[in-house]
Order: structure tokens, then sequence, then C-alpha cells
């Protein structure tokens, strides 16, 4: 396999290479408030076009077939919300023992606790030509469950700690 051919079969990765390059060398491009303006750019109109590019190319068949695949959601779901939040509670637990700064280990524990990028696993599930129908599924129930939380601890929220509206959307 020739250097071209490598280059056109790995295309997506070697695009993020180049992105995370660009951004160390110019983080002031996609900063909050930034020219690309990544709250809006990034929140609403890439996801949504990553998701209906996705739900284009999905058939109704393979679909209701994907939703069928209760196992695999109900494992998704439970890695994602269960398991990797309690794996990483252990982990915090062995290093809080160490002299590991407080607040490095209260970020550990709240990125712990967040589920993965929605898009992340449509994306890279079509990258190496997979059956993106239960990424979607599972991206769709993930996002279902960040609303209800995020209203839920909004609502618990006093006024100057509550998340705005257009966050919980």
């Amino acid at each position: 396999m020739g250097l071209l051919e490598r280059l056109r079969k790995e295309w997506f990765i070697l695009g993020i290479v180049l992105v995370i390059a660009v951004a160390r060398l110019e983080p002031a491009v996609g900063v909050k408030g930034g020219p690309l303006k990544p709250e809006i750019t990034i929140t609403y109109i890439a996801v949504s076009a990553i998701f209906f590019n996705s739900g284009l190319s999905l058939k109704t068949e393979e679909l209701t077939s994907a939703l069928m695949h209760v196992k695999l959601h109900l494992f998704v779901q439970i890695f994602t919300l269960v398991f990797f939040p309690t794996a990483i509670w252990l982990f915090l637990q062995l290093l809080s023992i160490t002299p590991i700064n407080e607040w490095l280990l209260k970020g550990l524990q709240t990125v712990g606790c967040m589920p993965p990028p929605v898009s992340s696993a449509v994306i890279l599930t079509k990258a190496v030509g997979g059956n993106e129908d239960p990424p979607c599924l599972v991206s769709f129930l993930e996002l279902s469950w960040d609303e209800i939380s995020l209203k839920q601890q909004s609502s618990q929220m006093s006024g100057s700690e509550r998340v705005p509206e257009a966050l919980v959307w």
C-alpha cells in the first residue's frame, strides 16, 4: 500500500491530528467567543449536521434491527453510566491517599461522570466502515438521558448556579 493510498484511507484520523496541531498553534481561533463561535457552531450546527447526515444514510429496516439489539444497548448504557463512573471513583479513592492536588482529583471525578462525546461514536464507526445504526441509537439514548439529568440538576440549583435553559434544550 503506497503512502498516498494510505493517506486517503486514514483521512479522518489525519484530519483530527491536523486540527489538533492547528489548535495548538493558534488556540484563539477556537475559544469561546472567538471567530469560530464554538458555543454555537459545535453545540448546535456540527452535532446536528452529524446526526442529520447519519440519519439520511439509515435505512428503516436497519434502524429497526439496531433497535432490537437490547443487550448491546444495555451493555453500552451500563458501561457508560455505571461501570466507568464506578471505576473512576475507585481509582480516585486510590489516588486520594497520594499527594496529588485535590482539584485535579475533583476534575477527574467530573470527567469520569460525563458521558462520551455524542458524535464521536457515530463518526468513528462510520470512518472505519462499521454499522452506524447502533451508535446513532446509543447516542440518542445518551442525549435523552443527559437532557433529563441536566433538567433535574438545574431545578435543584439556586438561581445563581442554574444552568441556562438554552443549554438544557
